[in-house]
């Protein structure tokens, strides 16, 4: 797992600062990210959540105010299921991992059958429901090599069960020495500290 040097940010942001249709949806946002850590933005809907996930993962060049550094590599989930309906949860998973290392035929069952797709690894994903298409995302935290996740709603359709199992997940995946950034309207049950960043009424850090 890549790593910044000790003590340095693997992210860090300064002076973020947003505005949308005339309403300002935070100002002044400067934080720190460091490994073992797991960050959680909170915000009703409209408040900036995505926008701001966005606008750390790169994906939001232009429209904004600050800065921000990413010091490692990532892995960034948006709340949308990035499954194209006509592979299968096999075929999809392995063409989102390509470019991230060499996995086995065998590690990528492994990953369906660990996040509840055994059984479903090759038939066509626009059979599946929407929160086997969520499981299919999620497994590829179980592949990543990233020390840095960004996970925009990762608990969209997920059940009770999947719930916990990820949860489970972000909770290792930071002890292990990375760090996640996430966006979710409920409350986390994990064994590790949870910094929470809500955005609302103009939002500063």
């Amino acid at each position: 797992m890549p790593s910044s040097p000790t003590g340095a940010p693997l992210l860090a942001a300064r002076s973020l600062c947003l505005e949308r249709g005339g309403r300002q949806l935070f100002r002044n946002l400067s934080f720190d990210i460091l490994a073992g850590q797991l960050w959680q933005i909170e915000g009703s809907n409209g408040a900036g959540k995505t926008s701001l996930m966005r606008i750390l993962c790169g994906l939001s060049r232009y429209g904004y105010e600050g800065s921000v550094e990413r010091h490692v590599p990532f892995l960034y989930l948006g709340h949308q299921s990035a499954v194209k309906a006509l592979l299968t949860p096999r075929e999809n998973l392995a063409f989102h991992v390509s470019g991230e290392g060499q996995y086995g035929n065998e590690q990528i069952e492994s990953a369906l059958a660990e996040v509840g797709l055994y059984g479903y690894e090759d038939v066509a994903s626009h059979t599946l429901s929407a929160g086997q298409h969520r499981r299919v995302n999620l497994a590829r935290l179980l592949l990543s090599d990233t020390s840095l996740w960004l996970l925009d709603e990762p608990f969209t359709a997920i059940d009770t069960a999947g719930v916990d199992a990820l949860q489970a997940l972000l909770a290792s995946h930071v002890a292990a020495g990375g760090a996640v950034v996430m966006t979710s309207h409920q409350a986390l049950e994990v064994a590790c500290d949870v910094h929470v960043l809500n955005l609302g009424a103009g939002a500063t850090v």
